[in-house]
């Protein structure tokens, strides 16, 4: 149950604390005195956006807080799931505001986003509001009422999982099939490029090989000449280079260098480099010798060089790349392609035999879920019509009308309340026929049947008895006040025979200090409600007469028990 409220810097509100009790609590005050500021900072706690107007002028931040008591045991499971300390039942929730539009949750002092938040007091309380009243012509609401009577909400939530993963694999079933239709498209051609490629054969650095092979070949005639005489200079011809230097070695062994002040290591030095230059001109020689040997005009190799050549360059501009080293790359990923074609539609079978075995899956789900609302619409449309008719809607007569469609994520139904107050009229839509008096009887009759299935421990009804009086306003009193008996309910209320109810009794006003107006809320003592409830009964001027109805209404109730003396 919701035991403490607690608001700073909202609207009006500077301040605010308030402590509920169990069973039936009334809030009234005058139109305009707060009574919906008062919501509105409520449902921040139900993960409502956040409007920066709503800070009070010149505070930094706006502050909603509330304690929730005796919760159910069982969302402790939700505590343990989003690492939130699980407190004897206990939590205190939390939303601050910032004049920038920040805004931070807290369950138990720890941060938490707006759907964990939501998630938790959505559980907690729920605020009906006559805007509530137009949401039950939505179809989806409809649909969540007959769901919830039914007491399915883990199979259609299961449901839903499967639905969502069958979408899922249909959408990867298309794309699979579209990139399979595309790349039959360029098959043929990939194919083409593949052929051309796999005739070149391509090879990394070959074209830079034939490239100087053919330079060689090309001028093998003067090459073989210059080498023949360069050959001829180190040493195939008499007096080379390597004999000059060998003959220069011969006499510089002989010479003793030491004549010349040098020393012997010098001496040495002289023989051993002339040593040295033998051995490399004979070594250039031979190299020359051997590069003589390899060259050779031969016009069929020369030939066949160019024809390799021509082939790389026609290649290179046929498949616009810059070079030959990039023919290779693209013959490998060409290749790639064609082995991607084929393996890709492999997966295709198992994956549609798959989405055909759960689209049966999915169609029996449906047909189980569409019993169960069927059941539980036929009872829901005889509680409510016996919950309703002593209201003052003696004639109701509602149905629930389910059309079986096609597969959606909450199953194959299509949900529509029909109903008629009148003899002999024929139900229809909720919103063509029910007056707002008439809604607002019905949503109350939905509320208290469906307080009990959902196990919501606090309900506030915000002006749920709007275009009722009397007899009905009365007993519209005397059904929140039976849910009291096994929740607690918030009424706010302008009817006296509806204020008179409750356990405990808050009224909400405003009153001017300084250059601001204040909106704040007090608990009444019996004697104030005695004047509250005189107040709503005969206007501005409370009479006599009125103060003792007021009296008389109030002492028909022993408001800890809820029952009529």
């Amino acid at each position: 149950m919701l035991q403490k409220l607690i608001i700073k810097n909202y609207a009006l509100i500077d301040s605010l604390e308030l402590d509920f009790e169990k069973g039936l609590t009334i809030i009234t005050g005058e139109t305009g005195a707060g009574k919906s500021i008062m919501l509105g900072a409520l449902s921040l706690l139900l993960g409502e956006r956040a409007d920066t107007r709503a800070i009070s002028d010149g505070s930094s931040k706006s502050v909603v807080e509330a304690v929730f008591t005796d919760m159910d045991v069982s969302l402790k499971k939700y505590f343990e799931e989003n690492d939130i300390e699980w407190m004897d039942g206990e939590a205190i929730v939390r939303r601050e505001i910032s004049q920038t539009g920040r805004s931070r949750a807290f369950v138990n002092d720890r941060p938490v986003t707006l759907n964990i938040l939501s998630g938790l007091t959505g559980s907690l309380i729920d605020i009906h509001s006559q805007h509530a009243n137009a949401r039950l012509n939505d179809p989806s609401i409809q649909l969540e009422i007959i769901d919830t009577i039914a007491g399915n909400t883990d199979l259609v939530d299961s449901y839903a999982s499967d639905f969502h993963g069958f979408v899922s694999l249909r959408s990867r079933i298309k794309r699979l099939r579209e990139n399979i239709g595309k790349a039959r498209e360029n098959e043929e051609y990939l194919r083409f490029q593949l052929a051309q490629l796999d005739k070149l054969n391509p090879k990394a650095g070959e074209l830079a090989e034939v490239e100087r092979r053919f330079e060689m070949l090309s001028d093998a005639d003067e090459i073989r000449e210059r080498l023949f005489t360069l050959s001829g200079l180190l040493g195939a011809q008499e007096r080379g280079v390597a004999d000059l230097l060998r003959e220069a070695k011969s006499e510089a062994e002989k010479i003793d260098f030491s004549l010349f002040d040098s020393s012997e290591e010098e001496n040495e030095d002289i023989v051993s480099r002339l040593e040295r230059m033998v051995v490399e001109a004979t070594d250039i020689y031979e190299t020359v010798s051997d590069y003589v040997s390899s060259v050779d005009a031969d016009p069929a190799a020369l030939s066949k060089m160019s024809a390799r050549m021509n082939a790389y360059y026609e290649a290179i501009r046929s498949f616009r790349v810059r070079d030959a080293e990039e023919l290779v790359r693209l013959r490998d990923e060409v290749r790639a392609k064609l082995n991607s074609i084929e393996d890709e539609g492999t997966d295709l079978p198992e994956l549609e035999k798959k989405a055909k075995h759960l689209a049966a899956v999915l169609k029996e789900k449906a047909a189980y879920i569409s019993e169960t609302r069927s059941e539980a619409a036929r009872r829901f449309s005889d509680e409510l019509m016996e919950t309703a008719r002593p209201l003052g809607l003696p004639n109701i007569d509602f149905k629930v009308d389910i059309v079986a469609g096609k597969l959606s994520s909450t199953g194959q139904d299509r949900v529509e309340f029909l109903c008629s107050f009148n003899k002999q009229q024929s139900p229809g839509p909720v919103s063509k026929i029910a007056s707002g008096g008439e809604l607002s009887r019905l949503m109350l009759s939905m509320k208290g049947i469906l307080a009990g299935k959902m196990k919501l421990p606090t309900i506030i009804f915000d002006e749920v008895d709007t275009g009722v009086s009397g007899e009905i306003a009365d007993l519209m009193g005397e059904m929140m006040l039976t849910m009291g008996g096994r929740m607690q309910v918030i009424a706010i209320t302008h009817l006296p025979q509806v204020a008179a109810k409750g356990a405990s009794h808050f009224k909400v006003y405003k009153r001017d200090e300084g250059p601001r107006t204040i909106t704040n809320v007090r608990k009444l003592s019996h004697e104030e409600r005695v004047r509250e409830i005189a107040s709503m009964m005969s206007g501005r001027e409370v009479t006599a007469s009125a103060l003792k109805n007021a009296e008389d209404l109030l002492g028909l109730y022993r408001p800890h028990d809820g029952k009529q003396e």
